[in-house]
């Protein structure tokens, strides 16, 4: 599952067309660099999600693949020329992201394309991980075969749980077999790294329907787990049925519970947490891409609503594909806006980011009161005394717990 929001932040600014500042580009190909690409398509639309997504009947003739493809093929294009200008060479992919919406949806002649297209503007570095998200609905044992062709190397599976009435609460349309079969199909076609997402906390789950999602999950083989809370998004079909009172708000108590359940049965298979949500079998099973974003690196997100970071400049894109394409199409940024990170924001940021990797951050970030905060952080059994003493600020299990507390009180 892709960490990049699709909200604009505050503190917007009008974009400027195509360019970067100095600052920014300065350091270009030394940091890790990536490539995001939105595919805004969705067969239906789940009750939970508040991403940019559209259906046929949302988009109304307003967007198609082709169209939209196009217009990525210009985005990136695009991207290339503002990140190589003058004699700076363009920076090479190291990972790239595909996500949505439903990238399945395109199958696997148009996945195919999309990374051609990301080969031909910025080019892939050697061993790139090149990862792709898919519904289990929309996948076959043909498009796993195609997809690795193609020169994918990861794929993530939506499965959010093996109960169907969980499933039903979330109005997630695949049976709740057939994402385990998908990544068995997906292993069976060559790929060695596939990643499940879980979502718990769904009303309705009893620990019983999550101890049996992740007996499935690890039935299932994968070497890589996403493990969310579900969150109540304004806005969503759920949210409405949340204020009708027709379901219950996740309880904060439940959802504890439910991720010690998590990462004590994944613990135990083998898996180690690398960042909060996040577990792997080893180092080469983790999301490098992810990772990226949580360590502060440059990335392009190219598609409708996509957001970018390059060198403390962020930016976001148009959200309607058919916009989004009249943009391109007339030679101009698709971007809706932008915001400039300036010191206080990065070091923030930094906290907000690394604090979150099993890794954690190093204290020479935090200001003084910040200090402070972390050594009282270790009396209350939120950080780790050892790290700490070595200069590292590191969550403990129940540090991990209330991460977003956490960073509060070390930013103040």
């Amino acid at each position: 599952m892709c960490v990049v929001s699709t909200h604009p932040p505050t503190g917007q600014q009008p974009p400027q067309q195509g360019t970067l500042p100095a600052t920014a580009l300065r350091g270009v190909g030394q940091r890790p660099f990536g490539i995001y690409v939105h595919v805004p398509f969705c067969a239906t639309r789940c009750g939970y999600c508040d991403f940019n997504t559209y259906t046929a009947d949302e988009l109304a003739g307003g967007g198609s693949f082709r169209g939209w493809l196009d217009a990525l093929k210009a985005e990136l294009e695009l991207g290339a020329r503002v990140l190589g200008e003058g004699d700076r060479a363009v920076p090479r992919a190291e990972t790239v992201f595909v996500g949505g919406g439903t990238p399945s949806l395109l199958g696997g002649e148009g996945l195919g394309e999309v990374l051609d297209a990301v080969r031909a503007s910025f080019g892939l570095a050697p061993n790139a991980e090149v990862t792709t998200e898919a519904n289990p609905e929309s996948t076959s044992p043909e498009l796993f075969t195609a997809l690795l062709g193609a020169g994918y190397t990861r794929v993530s599976l939506g499965m959010q749980s093996a109960a169907e009435h969980v499933l039903r609460v979330l109005d997630r349309k695949h049976t709740p077999g057939r994402a385990v079969a998908a990544a068995g199909e997906a292993m069976a076609a060559g790929f060695e790294h596939v990643s499940l997402d879980l979502i718990y906390g769904t009303p309705g789950e009893s620990t019983d329907d999550l101890r049996g999602s992740l007996e499935a999950v690890l039935e299932a083989g994968v070497d890589h787990v996403s493990a969310y809370s579900l969150i109540v998004e304004d806005g969503t079909a759920m949210a409405r049925r949340v204020r009708r009172g027709e379901l219950p708000m996740p309880d904060e108590d439940v959802l504890a519970a439910d991720y010690e359940l998590v990462d004590g049965i994944l613990s135990k298979a083998g898996f180690d947490w690398y960042e909060v949500s996040n577990w792997a079998t080893g180092e080469a099973a983790r999301c490098a891409h992810n990772i990226g974003y949580w360590r502060g690196g440059d990335w392009w997100g190219a598609g409708p609503g996509a957001h970018s970071h390059v060198g403390g400049v962020r930016w976001w894109n148009l959200k309607y594909p058919s916009r989004y394409a009249a943009a391109l199409g007339e030679g101009t940024s698709p971007a809706a806006g932008r915001e400039v990170l300036d010191a206080e924001d990065r070091r923030v940021e930094r906290v907000m980011l690394e604090l979150r990797l099993r890794e954690g951050l190093t204290t020479e970030v935090l200001d003084d009161a910040g200090v402070a905060e972390a050594r009282r952080a270790v009396t209350d059994g939120l950080l780790r005394d050892d790290e700490l003493r070595a200069g590292r600020c590191v969550l403990t299990d129940r540090g991990r717990l209330l991460a977003d507390g956490v960073v509060r009180r070390l930013v103040g």
